[in-house]
């Protein structure tokens, strides 16, 4: 397969994929597994596995990192732009469309309604991961980090600490406590 066949190829999968996948990076990337690994033979598991850990611990949307990562294993730099310009076409467009529509109804009784009972949703889904990943710490028996969470907790919610404040905070706590383990 010639090159620019290739990057036409991995054009249109990330463009599909993106268009009608709805629920988030890790979706996008069970499906370009299934397209990349199981269809078209490019990437081993493993590979797809290395790169879905990477981009899930690199700063950013877990779909576009997944994007820059596969399209270079695959074809370079061609590839991170194609596969990322793929990747954000339709939410860009999607969005674009919305916000030009939005500013028409946005005085609309229905459209307040609608986007009233978003807002619960997402209230919903938070509470859900924070349930979630308190539980975790919890399980995991470790006094520190238990402490961590509801000291945390606390000056967020009782004393107005700004967020960013506290993950610098528990950022150089980790590098500290990290050189004191290894001494």
């Amino acid at each position: 397969m010639s090159r620019i066949a290739r990057l036409w190829r991995m054009f249109y999968t990330m463009l599909y994929i993106s268009a009608f996948t709805f629920g988030g990076g890790f979706v996008i990337v069970s499906l370009m597994k299934k397209k990349y690994v199981d269809g078209y033979g490019w990437l081993s598991e493993e590979e797809m596995l290395d790169m879905t850990a990477l981009a899930q611990s690199s700063p950013g949307a877990i779909a576009v990192n997944a994007a820059i990562l596969t399209g270079y294993r695959l074809a370079g730099v061609p590839g991170v732009v194609v596969s990322v310009i793929a990747t954000i076409l339709p939410p860009l467009l999607v969005l674009s469309v919305i916000s030009f529509f939005y500013g028409i109804f946005r005085d609309s009784p229905v459209v307040q309604a609608v986007l009233k009972g978003m807002q619960a949703g997402v209230a919903a889904v938070i509470c859900d991961v924070v349930l979630d990943l308190s539980g975790k710490v919890v399980k995991t028996k470790s006094v520190l980090s238990i402490l961590l969470m509801v000291a945390a907790f606390v000056l967020v919610y009782f004393f107005n600490v700004s967020v960013i404040l506290l993950i610098l905070a528990a950022a150089i706590l980790g590098v500290v406590i990290g050189f004191w383990r290894k001494k």
